[in-house]
């Protein structure tokens, strides 16, 4: 019966061995992104410590579920928590498939108290997921004004911190015009009420920067500041921030975004504005450097023109310059006396010529009783032999002209 049974059952061709099997399951869970890097939360019911490493029991209570877990000795040392029976954990670590024993287990990285725990492991999360959209990037961060006339505070109108910034304010730069945003800044309320805050000095839009403070606190006191809402806020603001958070431990979320974070109010303060006594001393220090650098300038100048002075003694300018004088002087007498003698010579040729040219002046010698015979074409008779009996002539005389005619010619 039991044969006739085997004999109608068929084994598939898609069997696989108990090695592929374990390979498969393998890498289902090696390769799992949410497996590589998981973090648990559980109570450790059993540990034993091996030479290669410490190795425990994590469990549910509730539910009745467990995973074995294995911290390799060169891990240990980095724990923040050695997992104890009975302790509550937080654990880190991806998942590990021993084809050997068929069996998995969780190769830890890190080790947290579940209490405070998982307000780390919450915190870090939210703040990876922040920095890996670049709000904590110093590139986005602005300068703060340099002498803001109107400065806003968020902060809580009875803590320590507002009276703290006042006073601050006033001593260092009187006449400041402060915007007060009142905010809740501890307990459930607080995100919503911060966040409130600032959009609220956003709509007033007078203010140069942004105050956001509280005094000190412990640590679930402060956890507003690493709200999600209240980061955004920040980041988003749309006047520079700087935060002024009461402690000295990690830094908040909030002071990570901001433009500039300081440790308490009175920094925050501070930092925001100059004080007054110190630009005045600035002021003078500026002025004090100016003249020292217009003296020195000065003395310099005056140095260059004694130096001019003593290379003009030395060249004896006025003695070159009294020689050329007299050489120019001579040049001059010597000049008129070319030109002088020169003129008298053209006066002496001058009067040369002109006695010459009076002595062949026609005018001259008609004046003397000759006579000019021209005909009446106008051409001068120099033959009688050119003229014939009754032809008209004009003779020019010293003193006028006379028409004659021809009476005989010889």
């Amino acid at each position: 019966m039991i044969s006739g049974d085997f004999g109608d059952f068929l084994i598939p061709d898609t069997a696989v061995s108990v090695a592929g099997l374990t390979d498969y399951i393998r890498f289902l869970l090696e390769q799992d992104e949410q497996l590589r890097q998981i973090w648990v939360i559980g109570e450790v019911s059993s540990a034993n410590q091996h030479r290669s490493g410490l190795f425990f029991t994590l469990q549910d209570p509730d539910a009745g579920a467990a995973i074995k877990c294995v911290v390799w000795n060169s891990q240990l040392p980095k724990l923040m928590q050695m997992p104890i029976v009975g302790e509550q954990l937080i654990i880190l670590g991806s998942m590990r498939v021993y084809p050997q024993r068929g069996e998995y287990q969780l190769s830890v990285w890190q080790a947290l108290p579940a209490g405070v725990g998982l307000q780390a492991l919450r915190y870090q999360q939210l703040r990876n997921r922040l920095e890996a959209e670049g709000l904590f990037a110093p590139e986005r961060k602005r300068s703060l004004p340099h002498h803001p006339q109107i400065i806003a505070v968020v902060t809580s109108p009875t803590a320590a911190a507002w009276g703290d910034i006042q006073k601050t304010l006033k001593h260092r730069y009187s006449g400041l015009h402060i915007l007060f945003s009142p905010a809740i800044v501890q307990g459930e309320q607080a995100p919503e009420s911060i966040v409130t805050a600032i959009q609220r000095v956003e709509r007033d839009g007078r203010a140069e920067v942004l105050i956001l403070s509280r005094g000190g606190g412990a640590v679930e006191e402060l956890a507003c500041f690493n709200d999600e809402r209240v980061v955004r806020a920040v980041a988003n603001c749309s006047i520079p921030v700087i935060t002024g958070i009461g402690h000295q431990r990690d830094e908040s979320l909030v002071d990570l975004v901001a433009d500039e974070s300081v440790h308490t109010p009175t920094a925050a303060a501070e930092r925001v504005v100059p004080a007054l006594v110190d630009l005045y001393n600035q002021h003078r220090q500026r002025i004090t450097a100016l003249q020292q650098v217009v003296y020195g300038e000065l003395e310099t100048a005056e140095n260059q023109l004694q130096g001019l002075r003593n290379r003009l003694r030395r060249l004896r300018l006025d003695a070159q310059v009294q020689q050329e004088l007299q050489i120019l002087s001579w040049k001059r007498r010597r000049l008129l006396q070319s030109t002088t003698s020169k003129l008298q010579h053209a006066n002496q040729h001058l009067e040369m010529l002109r006695q010459k040219l009076a002595t062949l002046d026609p005018k001259a010698v008609l004046q003397r009783g000759y006579a000019v015979v021209r005909q009446e074409n106008g051409i001068i008779v120099r033959n009688a032999a050119e003229l014939g009996v009754g032809q008209e002539l004009l003779i020019q005389l010293g003193q006028g002209e006379v028409k004659v005619k021809v009476m005989e010619t010889k």
